[in-house]
């Protein structure tokens, strides 16, 4: 029966999440290799060195896992894109610069479960052939890059790094690198630029980091929770991660639930659940408050309402709904929310981390910011509107990564579902969500008597 099938016939929500990566993140030191191996750490690179390596990533490709930073690219399909006896050295580099506004699922299971990359490491590099891995940590979270040098010191100690990794004749190099802080290193060729010591600034391609990538030798790029999820697909088994999922997005992943709602937090579940599950899981929305709008993954995907509550949150249904499941970064906002201050922060924010090498989204940016500020502050213009969804057509499909296109998505949903709210945004020379402008909350009282949206827009 399909996920979808269980919510229509009233499957307790609950019983719908699948604790994987996530099942054991409460337990006392559950970031140690100790604590690990009790929940079955390392099997399934056992496994995986039985196997011949093109083997292994033709079962990581039957498996169906796609990549979990965004774009669902099948994994096993990139590691097989690496060429073969081609004489040079092959890398392996994990993207863990998590900068997405509202993203937050690979930092708390790098926090919490380490391990679990660190096996997956070692699996891909040996399918890929590699003899150095990377990590790219952003670099202001420190103490888990503390807690990722200590993991990797435990692998190493262990045997399951370094030279002849239990026995198979791997010999593996981790290292790990703290980034800067720019959002821009989140793509990965901006991302290979830094590594190698460079102004971070995404590549022209081709060629592909799987031809020329790192120092210019075919590279694997791949997200944390990618890499983190191979090792219980090869412990537990194919057909097992097929068996979560819908069919072409099968398996489970980290929905990450913030914003206005009862119990935020990393609800791992089988891809195709819905909001309205998670809410039901979560406490819904704050009390009192109803949701306006949300974004299925981070504010570079076009935003949703409440009428797609019931869109199943996989690659297909998301995509067929006209948006983009991106890193499943679910940000839910209610009704006291401004839409079009809400949208202004995020363009402020893909300004402020423009690179600058490409002039749709270096000036493209710049200009969104200005017409969004006039119109938040009452100084817009009805022509602005159209000044607005003109400079992001621009900019979308335009500029020289996804960058600008993660820009102009917030601009064409928002004006889509709340084009009056701009409009009244215009016409009443200000923000209508604004209490010490507005009326309409005079009677909207907590039961302390306090105002319920103070502060909300602060």
């Amino acid at each position: 029966m399909t996920l979808a099938a269980e919510i229509h016939n009233g499957t307790s929500p609950e019983k719908l999440l699948a604790p994987v990566l996530s099942a054991f993140w409460d337990q006392p030191e559950s970031w140690t290799l100790e604590t690990y191996r009790r929940h079955e750490g390392y099997e399934g690179l056992r496994k995986a060195l039985a196997m011949d390596p093109d083997e292994l990533i033709a079962y990581v490709k039957d498996s169906g896992l796609r990549g979990r930073g965004g774009a669902g690219f099948p994994t096993g399909m990139k590691w097989q894109f690496i060429p073969q006896g081609d004489g040079k050295p092959h890398y392996l580099v994990v993207n863990a610069d998590e900068s997405e506004p509202g993203t937050c699922k690979d930092i708390p299971l790098l926090f919490a479960n380490p391990h679990s990359l660190i096996e997956g490491i070692v699996i891909a590099c040996y399918a890929i052939r590699s003899s150095h891995a990377f990590i790219y940590l952003r670099g202001e979270v420190v103490p888990v890059l503390r807690r990722l040098h200590e993991a990797v010191r435990e692998a190493y100690e262990a045997g399951y790094l370094g030279t002849d990794i239990l026995g198979s004749g791997l010999d593996l190099e981790l290292t790990v690198h703290a980034g800067a802080g720019a959002y821009i290193c989140g793509e990965e060729t901006a991302l290979l630029d830094s590594l190698e010591g460079r102004r971070g600034q995404p590549r022209l391609r081709p060629p592909f980091p799987a031809v020329a990538g790192l120092y210019a030798c075919p590279t694997v790029v791949n997200n944390v929770e990618s890499i983190a999820s191979v090792p219980a697909i090869l412990n537990k088994g194919k057909d097992w991660f097929k068996s979560m999922g819908s069919e072409k997005s099968p398996g489970f992943t980290l929905y990450s639930l913030s914003g206005h709602v009862t119990s935020p937090g990393q609800y791992e579940a089988p891809l195709g659940i819905t909001l309205r599950q998670l809410l039901d899981m979560s406490g819904g929305m704050r009390a009192g408050h109803r949701l306006k709008f949300w974004t299925p993954g981070g504010s570079s995907t076009p935003m949703f309402t409440e009428e797609h509550l019931d869109v199943p949150l996989d690659y297909e249904g998301v995509g067929a709904a006209g948006s983009m499941l991106g890193t499943k970064a679910l940000q839910c906002f209610d009704e006291t929310t401004c839409v079009v201050r809400a949208v202004t922060r995020w363009t402020e924010f893909y300004a402020h981390e423009s690179c600058g090498k490409c002039t749709p989204c270096r000036e493209g940016t710049y200009w969104l910011v200005q017409l969004l500020r006039d119109i938040e502050a009452g100084k817009g213009e009805m022509a602005d509107l159209d000044k607005l969804n003109d400079i992001a057509d621009n900019i979308n499909g335009k500029s020289f990564c996804a960058l600008g296109d993660g820009a102009a998505s917030p601009i064409f949903s928002s004006l889509r579902y709340f084009r009056e709210e701009y409009e009244q945004h215009i016409t009443g020379k200000g923000c209508p969500f604004d209490p010490a402008r507005s009326t309409a909350w005079a009677d909207d009282t907590n039961t302390d008597g306090t105002n319920a949206h103070r502060g909300v827009n602060a």
